[in-house]
């Protein structure tokens, strides 16, 4: 059963916390070590870390009204966001998006949206994480950006043991040369939404009736398959910590303060 997805108006910095957001649950990614004696250089960004919400199996539709409704109203004062969810089976098609990469019709809509990319599929299972984000508060450029999400999946699939990789001429994240990962972004204004998807426990069949992300042959895998158990909330509250160290990270080399 999906829920509607809120009514989300922008945040000023001092607004962004679980008073004003009663619906949606918050993952807070730890900053620090608190045994460490060391001071953790993370703590010197004088930028809030993005509010993170999981708001759990939503239709598409609302959900893109309402990061496009978020971009358009944030001010220089709105705290970033991640959100993450799941959603019921969909087809989304890029703005460069070629319909002869959906190889046949079935009764899973297809929703032409404003992300780059081509074709891909998003269903129960599967995380995605959609972020909200002022990429000049950060610092932070559309490469790098992707380079960051790559990053914190590749990072927690290499937790379990699991070797991943990025390639450079088609973006997202690749086990043994199958992709888990893939990765599309809307730019705004200086703010980007949208953001990845990663695939947990799902079923892969719809991704046959497509050439995903544009590549004929293009085989698919997720973590079940690969032998990783955690669950999808273990799993989703370890990307946000990635997600957001990678942020900081980048800013911090931005700021030298990290080689």
């Amino acid at each position: 059963m999906t829920k509607r997805i809120e009514e989300r108006g922008t945040r000023s910095e001092g607004k962004a916390d679980a008073a004003n957001t009663p619906k949606s649950s918050h993952l807070t990614p730890s900053n620090s070590d608190p045994q460490s004696s060391i001071p953790d250089p993370r703590s010197c960004i004088p930028i809030p870390h993005p509010v993170v919400h999981s708001l759990g199996l939503v239709d598409y539709q609302p959900t893109w009204d309402a990061m496009k409704r978020f971009t358009i109203e944030r001010t220089a004062d709105t705290r970033d966001e991640i959100w993450f969810l799941q959603h019921p089976p969909v087809y989304t098609q890029g703005l460069a998006g070629l319909p002869e990469h959906l190889l046949r019709a079935t009764h899973i809509p297809v929703v032409k949206i404003d992300r780059g990319g081509q074709i891909t599929y998003h269903g129960p299972g599967q995380i995605v994480a959609y972020c909200l984000l002022d990429m000049r508060r950060w610092k932070i450029g559309v490469r790098e950006l992707v380079n960051v999400m790559e990053q914190a999946v590749i990072d927690l699939l290499a937790e379990f043991g699991i070797a991943a990789a990025h390639r450079v001429d088609a973006p997202g994240v690749y086990v043994n040369g199958a992709k888990i990962a893939a990765l599309g972004l809307k730019i705004k204004n200086g703010c980007c939404y949208h953001g990845l998807s990663f695939n947990v426990d799902m079923d892969l069949a719809p991704f046959a009736n497509i050439n995903p992300c544009g590549y004929q042959g293009l085989q698919v895998t997720q973590t079940c398959a690969l032998g990783i158990t955690a669950n999808i909330n273990e799993l989703q509250a370890q990307l946000a910590q990635n997600l957001i160290h990678g942020l900081q990270r980048h800013v911090l080399q931005q700021s030298q303060l990290l080689p």
